[in-house]
């Protein structure tokens, strides 16, 4: 896509701080981290959204891969979670977010508003969402 910044990132014409690259996905630091390390990765073929990836279950191998990677380095975070989110940019990307205990994010994402659902609305949602995978199959 010409006016993706993503694609243009994979195609070089935008420089980026590569953490990893194979033949579909590549990584490279956010330029506005929330942490030290975070990390987003991109399939190289453009996707809207993560969910339509092709190859959706080695995109997240390579995210676990990467996960592991930030863990076991001298950023040494506490843990490590992922964001999928997608709006900022609409190509698909997994934020990888080297994690503390204490730090900024988790107050942050507690201040989300959530919903106060009834047991008869659960029970409809989980109807709707079982009927669409039993229509898919």
């Amino acid at each position: 896509m010409d006016d993706c910044i993503f694609c243009k990132i994979i195609k070089g014409e935008i420089p980026c701080h590569k953490v990893y690259e194979d033949e579909n996905f590549l990584a490279f630091l956010d330029i506005n981290p929330v942490s030290p390390g975070h990390t987003l990765l991109i399939p190289k073929k453009h996707f809207r959204w993560v969910y339509d990836v092709e190859d959706f279950g080695q995109y997240w191998q390579v995210a676990q891969k990467i996960s592991l990677a930030l863990k076991n380095s001298s950023l040494n975070p506490d843990f490590v979670t992922f964001l999928t989110m997608g709006n900022d940019v609409p190509h698909a990307h997994i934020h990888i977010i080297p994690r503390k205990n204490n730090d900024q994010i988790g107050p942050f994402l507690a201040q989300i508003p959530h919903l106060k659902l009834s047991d008869q609305d659960f029970k409809e949602i989980t109807l709707n969402i079982t009927n669409s995978l039993n229509n898919g199959k």
